[in-house]
């Protein structure tokens, strides 16, 4: 990091890649020096011009015409953007993922690229399933041996509400329950959230990861259309139940995340809210309330704590902190 210049590259131009860098024009200490998506790459160290990228439909980079027009530094076109921004990797101090969570194999395997590339800096991502976190601690040995400083599931929720609910612990001496509700209206739909939806439907009943990752387009429409466009989540396989556990708040089996989606507009069908019920140390049982206004946008609550994340990451890995860390381990400890 040069100063207070934070050189970010971000990895996916789906909705959540082009809204980072919505959020990324209003952080001067922020600066997109690669963007890629499975189309091409953009390379530009003086800092990538996301205007066009943020307002094309579809993949941003592809959009623009590949790499041929986003100009890798030595002209050539590619097969493997990801693998592009890897090979510049030394000029980047923090990355941000913001690739599907279909499948779930996919982010561990694109950390361990930048591990074996020889990176040395901070990677974030805005995963959502428990059981990616698991494979990521099987890597967390390697990450500390390569200088790297993993953020896993820093989005909103797990992320944002994750640190919510391990700040509200702190009044406690014992948890009896963490609850999660969420509320996100997009009005834009499947085609505007094409991952986020499809990781959504997978919590379904009768659905799992495998079974929506072979789905075709329509046949996701389908499922929304049958609900009506209002798609309603219990006890969801969410990563905040291991990285509260993770960070010692509670064990994961106390923990319950659900809420609504509704593609059908953008006001919320429900507010967003995180319950923390515990022991006081005076004996007294109480729980702690936090909520989201419901005029705070999903994107802004994914994408501006990301960034955060990315932010306290490069400070630990400047500070020589290494390995993995999730959103409750950076906020007081239980």
């Amino acid at each position: 990091m040069t100063g207070e210049r934070t050189n970010v590259a971000v990895l996916g131009t789906g909705g959540i890649g082009k809204r980072t860098l919505r959020v990324m024009e209003h952080k001067d200490e922020l600066t997109p020096v690669a963007v890629c998506d499975s189309g091409g790459v953009a390379v530009d160290f003086d800092g990538v011009d996301t205007t066009d990228l943020v307002a094309a439909d579809g993949g941003a980079v592809a959009a623009e015409g590949g790499s041929e027009v986003a100009a890798l530094p030595d002209g050539r076109t590619t097969d493997d953007s990801v693998g592009d921004v890897i090979d510049v990797h030394e000029r980047i101090d923090g990355v941000l993922m913001a690739l599907p969570n279909i499948p779930h194999s996919f982010i561990p395997e694109t950390v361990e690229r930048f591990v074996d590339a020889g990176y040395e800096g901070v990677l974030v991502d805005v995963l959502k399933r428990s059981r990616v976190i698991d494979r990521m601690e099987e890597m967390e040995e390697e990450l500390k041996g390569a200088g790297v400083t993993f953020v896993c599931g820093a989005g909103a929720t797990p992320g944002f509400l994750t640190g919510a609910a391990a700040v509200a612990a702190q009044s406690f001496v014992e948890i009896e329950e963490i609850e999660i509700w969420w509320g996100v209206g997009l009005k834009s739909g499947y085609e505007g959230n094409v991952g986020t939806v499809r990781e959504d439907i997978a919590h379904l009943d009768g659905y799992d990861l495998e079974t929506v990752s072979e789905m075709s387009d329509d046949e996701i429409r389908e499922v929304i259309d049958e609900h009506d466009g209002v798609l309603e989540f219990h006890d969801m396989e969410h990563a905040d139940d291991r990285l509260l556990e993770r960070a010692g708040v509670c064990d994961a089996a106390d923990v319950k995340v659900g809420g609504i989606l509704d593609v059908t507009q953008d006001k919320k069908p429900t507010t967003t809210t995180v319950r923390v019920t515990g022991t006081t140390f005076e004996g007294e049982t109480a729980t702690n309330t936090f909520q989201l206004d419901d005029d705070t946008s999903m994107a802004a609550n994914v994408n501006g704590p990301a960034l955060g994340y990315l932010r306290a990451g490069v400070f630990y890995n400047d500070n020589g902190i290494y390995g993995l860390h999730g959103p409750a381990e950076m906020m007081p400890r239980f």
